[in-house]
């Protein structure tokens, strides 16, 4: 593009000399000299003069005419269609070439070396021409390569408003992406959570299940827990409380048991007509082993005839019981009678003890409770008050052993040399942390109307609870024959003992059968004691046919059954 600008089609040319205060460029005539005019087709004559401009009119009759003005902006335009005052012709000049022109320029250049008069230097204004100066455009050559630089390029700048309200734009978007983004993490993050919560507490509901037996298919008797472990290899811890009561007389004997395998807890009540033998081999009863024996003869009885092993003794007399349920906080049972006030002077006065549910004993209330029994009443029944009793008891004890401990000390009582305080408060905190759970039940030992335990109704005692077997007698032991009766003679029982005694063997008193047998049996369960049991039947003078393998009382070795054929006079 060229910088210059024609103003028509003259020879008269312009060029940028600036802008004026409104933007607009202003441009200027070029002098004469300066102009340079490049006419492909005025190859002749140019050597002879300046060639005339594009208003020369061949046909004008010699004269040249000006140049038509436009004006392609403001201004008003101007076409001159007059001729400009006739000039002398030039010489040699003829325009239909009948002269002797030597020179002719066929665009109407005059083939003169003088120059035309021109008009003084003007600044023309023209308002239509905008933009920036851009230099003359060269001829492009056919193997030119454009060279561009950067000054040919605009560039548009954003203002800065715009650009920082992109930027908050761009960032406010940013941010409400990330807070999405994070929002799903956390709701990722507690879904997991859950599930992993949920996943652990059914786990742990299902372990509790299968851990309390309560899963189908998974239960089984005697055991807490579901597992298949013996009732002879569980562990139990088992101490034997008596009862004195100094008041009115007598004892009451049970057995506290914390069976640490199947996390359950029992009371085990025992008649006192339970039949124990001492150790000269005399048949005696509980109630009587314990007023003449004391507490370790008693306890050994115990284990010979329950097979458990006992691990220290607990007497309890009256008034320690009143302390007992005071130091507690008094306790809450059902009551199954109306025990009246011991010390009332008159009859019909308030009972001490109403019968009902929920009843809250004080301490003089307990005991009135646990050694009453009324006219006509078995033992058993009394026995049982003393049961309810000590449960209460154990629910109301702290399951903490140095706060049990503590209480046990309080009460000031003289323990057997094999049962310290200490020991006795830690097993009375673990039955009483059973007792608050519901892992705690009371059960009667089963006695015959002699004092005898037989193999059926003592199994779910003797078996589950306690241990189910009879205890095997360690080296240089004697060897222990249940003797029950069935020949209809009452003798025969004290004449079978005083020969086994003599033999060397421990005699349990087995009871009377219901009724008589023409034939005696020597039993054994185990293949070591079909041995004794032979040897048990030589020293009865009965035959060795009589000796069989069968169902033998609990805590003894050998058990025999005296039929009609039995003759004492030939032991």
């Amino acid at each position: 593009m060229n910088d210059r600008y024609d103003a028509g089609y003259g020879s008269d040319q312009y060029e940028l000399v600036g802008y004026d205060e409104y933007g607009q460029p202003v441009y200027r005539q070029i002098p004469a000299q300066q102009q340079q005019t490049y006419d492909p087709y005025a190859s002749q004559g140019q050597g002879q003069g300046q060639s005339q401009g594009y208003g020369y009119d061949p046909y004008a009759g010699g004269g040249q005419q000006a140049a038509p003005s436009y004006d392609t902006g403001q201004q008003p335009s101007v076409y001159d269609t007059g001729q400009q005052p006739s000039m002398p012709p030039t010489p040699g000049y003829d325009p239909y070439g009948t002269g002797g022109q030597t020179a002719y320029d066929p665009y109407g250049q005059a083939a003169t070396s003088s120059r035309q008069p021109r008009v003084a230097e003007q600044t023309a204004h023209i308002p239509q021409q905008a933009g920036p100066v851009r230099e003359p455009a060269e001829p492009r050559q056919e193997d030119d390569e454009r060279d561009y630089h950067t000054g040919q390029f605009a560039f548009v700048e954003q203002p800065d408003g715009d650009s920082e309200d992109v930027i908050d734009w761009l960032n406010f978007t940013e941010n409400r992406t990330e807070r999405r983004e994070e929002a799903k993490r956390r709701a990722r993050s507690r879904m997991i959570a859950l599930v992993v919560v949920l996943v652990l507490v059914a786990v742990g509901g299902v372990g509790y299940l299968w851990y309390a037996g309560k899963l189908p298919g998974v239960s089984s008797s005697g055991t807490k827990g579901g597992t298949t472990t013996s009732a002879v290899a569980q562990k139990r811890d088992v101490i034997v409380l008596h009862l004195h009561n100094t008041g009115g007389g007598g004892t009451s004997s049970v057995l506290l048991v914390d069976n640490t395998t199947t996390k359950q807890g029992s009371t085990v009540l025992l008649p006192n007509s339970l039949a124990l033998t001492d150790d000269d081999g005399t048949t005696t009863t509980l109630a009587k082993s314990v007023d003449d024996d004391g507490s370790s003869g008693t306890r050994d009885q115990l284990d010979t005839v329950l097979g458990t092993s006992i691990e220290g003794t607990w007497r309890l007399d009256t008034p320690y019981l009143q302390n007992l349920v005071e130091l507690v906080g008094n306790i809450d049972i059902d009551t199954n009678a109306d025990v009246p006030d011991p010390d009332a002077k008159k009859k019909g006065e308030e009972p001490l003890v109403n019968k009902g549910k929920d009843q809250t004993l004080s301490g003089k209330a307990a005991v009135a409770y646990a050694t009453y029994r009324a006219s006509g009443e078995a033992q058993n029944a009394q026995l049982e008050r003393f049961g309810q009793v000590m449960q209460g008891v154990l629910r109301k004890m702290s399951s903490d052993s140095s706060a049990a401990t503590t209480t046990v000390q309080t009460l000031a009582q003289i323990l057997d040399p094999s049962l310290t305080d200490k020991d006795l408060g830690t097993f009375l905190a673990k039955l009483a942390d059973l007792a608050k759970d519901g892992d705690y039940k009371t059960a009667l030992l089963p006695v015959q109307s002699d004092g005898t335990l037989s193999a059926e109704t003592s199994s779910s005692v003797v078996k589950d609870i306690l241990g189910g077997t009879a205890k095997s007698p360690s080296a240089g032991s004697a060897v222990r024959v249940s003797v029950q009766n069935a020949t209809g003679v009452k003798d025969d029982t004290e004449k079978a003992r005083v020969v086994l005694v003599n033999g060397g063997y421990t005699f349990l008193e087995g009871g009377t059968a219901s009724g008589t047998q023409a034939t005696s049996k020597v039993l054994y369960s185990d293949a070591a004691d079909k041995e004794n049991a032979t040897e048990v039947a030589k020293t009865l003078g009965l035959g060795t046919g009589a000796v069989q393998k069968g169902t033998v009382g609990s805590g003894a070795d050998v058990s025999v059954v005296l039929g009609q054929d039995y003759k004492p006079s030939s032991s």
